[in-house]
């Protein structure tokens, strides 16, 4: 079994017309599903990616009213972007400069060009130069223009305290092949590359910082990290694989949109193996994608209540 990529990163956030706002306006994603935390029917969940809500180009949020994320370890500190190349970097330079977006320069790292910067709320993002082999599905009813458009996820930076463990669930639970190391800031950085890599959407960038206080969960911070698995199959195989290993898990999820599997590694991070399949237009015509309310079936019930109880996005 190989998984293929990342599926989606679901971070937090406690704005959601902002956040609507920042990553449909700014960064020019198209929302794809506005739907609820189902296991908290009183948060939206936010789901934002490209024009043809691909697997693997998801950035979603969860909107809980928390307080700003306690930086540290056992967390995801940097959510890779794609773009196509220098080009694209120099244009959203300029673009975020525009915006006051809190930015950094275009610099190298890990052998590949990188622009860092920050939403309103502090969730670190960064601009990867890197068009990969996946076709890409522009989203034309945006702001951006196609040509420095974001593809889709890049890699995905995580701090551990606890490497050896850490580096064990990566390798030997989930299969990921670790290739090769750099240093980043004051921390080592290792590379895993899921699927044969190649692709900074196939690699998870892992820093080994020892000693380094916890990072304590909240706006601005990534609530988990979903990994791609083709089929019904495959995950059923990952079900059957982690309980043979003995890993703690949810045990099999139906999130309608995709099945889901979820376990924390050692170091804290919360992963989720996802389904590319059934997909968002599953209960709304693709043209239509996030323009109102979708609830699973099991939720239809409660739409008149749960709609009650959520925010507009549009103020």
């Amino acid at each position: 079994m190989v998984l293929t990529g990342f599926h989606h990163l679901t971070a937090i956030t406690a704005d959601a017309p902002a956040n609507h706002r920042f990553y449909t306006q700014v960064l020019g994603l198209r929302l794809v599903k506005k739907t609820v935390n189902q296991d908290d029917v009183s948060a939206y969940h936010l789901f934002y990616a490209d024009g043809l809500a691909s697997p693997g180009s998801d950035v979603t949020f969860f909107d809980w009213p928390a307080a700003r994320e306690r930086r540290g370890t056992g967390a995801v500190v940097r959510t890779g972007l794609r773009v196509p190349g220098r080009d694209a970097l120099e244009w959203w330079k300029d673009r975020l400069a525009s915006a006051g977006v809190p930015h950094g320069t275009i610099a190298e790292r890990d052998g590949r060009l990188v622009l860092d910067f920050e939403d309103p709320e502090g969730q670190r993002l960064s601009l990867v130069a890197d068009p990969g082999s996946a076709p890409h599905h522009p989203w034309l009813g945006g702001p951006v223009p196609r040509d420095y458009q974001v593809l889709g996820l890049g890699s995905i930076t995580l701090s551990t305290a606890r490497f050896a463990a850490t580096d064990a669930v990566l390798r030997d639970v989930l299969g990921m092949e670790r290739v090769r190391s750099y240093r980043d800031g004051d921390a080592e950085a290792h590379v895993y590359a899921m699927d044969g890599g190649g692709e900074t959407a196939k690699e998870l960038h892992l820093l080994d910082e020892p000693g380094k206080p916890a990072a304590r969960q909240g706006a601005g911070g990534v609530h988990h990290v979903a990994l791609r698995t083709p089929d019904e199959d495959t995950y059923r195989g990952w079900v059957e694989r982690l309980e043979a290993l003995r890993v703690a898990s949810s045990g099999p999820v139906d999130r309608f949109y995709f099945r889901s599997l979820y376990f924390r590694e050692p170091g804290g991070v919360l992963f989720e193996i996802a389904t590319d399949g059934p997909g968002f237009a599953t209960d709304e015509p693709m043209d239509r994608l996030g323009e109102t309310l979708s609830l699973p079936p099991f939720l239809e019930g409660r739409r008149r209540k749960i709609e009650a109880g959520l925010k507009p996005l549009d103020v």
